[in-house]
């Protein structure tokens, strides 16, 4: 084969990868849990209607006494369902904080299909479902993990919370395909960015107080990126050596929990 036919066809090749990168891309970020079934013991259904007209279904928990518990909203990464976060908002309400752990359009059965500006308003319209049914009168927490942590961001920039805690944040979406996918051109292909940084950095988070959770040995979302975010936000951090990115040490531990609630309480007068 001639050498301009092998290069013609190499070219081609690269051409489809990217091609196929493009087209495929929401299945290389989004990964949706199915329906989780009814609420467990102790939660309850909580019907989100979002702007674009979609009814969601999210769990709350509120203990007793309701009033005078501050509201945690839990923004989940980008996989699994609800189901999933009940080991860590089952802590929280240990902790004595009512708790909402919010569901994605596309995910635990909801209808619709992921995306980022979708997300986005998902996550808002959760936290004003929440509040119209009278909770979050003694503060109201944005906690978000891995890709949930850049929903958080932007959610918070829109509606700010009294405090953020961010979980594995990443500096951006396209940072994190960069650092797995070094040989994409990822900035030209990605449709959805979650610029957290940027949007720190624009000013939009100023005056919310917030903490960072990460583990140094996590292989998803490089610890650099979770020190830069804490870094521009002015945060505090709480590091757990040797933890990867699902570590149940950063996710839903009670050491975990204990530590956030150190820093959250304070914020909210406790």
């Amino acid at each position: 084969m001639k050498p301009t036919r092998i290069l013609g066809s190499g070219f081609a090749a690269i051409l489809g990868v990217i091609g196929g990168v493009w087209m495929l891309q929401d299945r290389l970020i989004y990964f949706p849990g199915g329906d989780p079934g009814p609420a467990p013991e102790a939660w309850e259904e909580l019907a989100v209607e979002t702007e674009d007209g979609l009814t969601l279904s999210a769990w709350i928990r509120i203990d007793e006494p309701a009033a005078d518990r501050p509201l945690i909203v839990v923004l989940p990464g980008n996989a699994g369902s609800r189901s999933d976060r009940i080991p860590l908002g089952n802590e929280l309400a240990r902790a004595g904080y009512g708790v909402v752990l919010a569901e994605y359009r596309g995910y635990g059965g909801n209808p619709g299909r992921p995306g980022e500006a979708g997300l986005i308003s998902d996550a808002l319209a959760t936290i004003r479902a929440a509040r119209s049914l009278g909770y979050g009168h003694a503060g109201v927490v944005y906690f978000g993990e891995s890709l949930g942590a850049a929903v958080a961001i932007a959610a918070a920039a829109v509606e700010p919370p009294d405090a953020l805690v961010l979980g594995s944040p990443f500096t951006s979406l396209i940072d994190v395909g960069r650092y797995h996918y070094p040989w994409l051109p990822v900035g030209a292909l990605a449709r959805d960015r979650y610029a957290s940084l940027e949007r720190i950095r624009h000013g939009d988070l100023d005056g919310v107080p917030a903490i960072v959770i990460a583990g140094t040995a996590d292989e998803t979302v490089p610890i650099e990126q979770s020190r830069a975010i804490a870094e521009a936000l002015g945060a505090s951090v709480y590091e757990v050596r040797g933890a990867d990115h699902n570590d149940p040490a950063i996710r839903s531990s009670r050491s975990m929990v204990r530590v956030a609630s150190r820093f959250v309480g304070p914020v909210l007068g406790e």
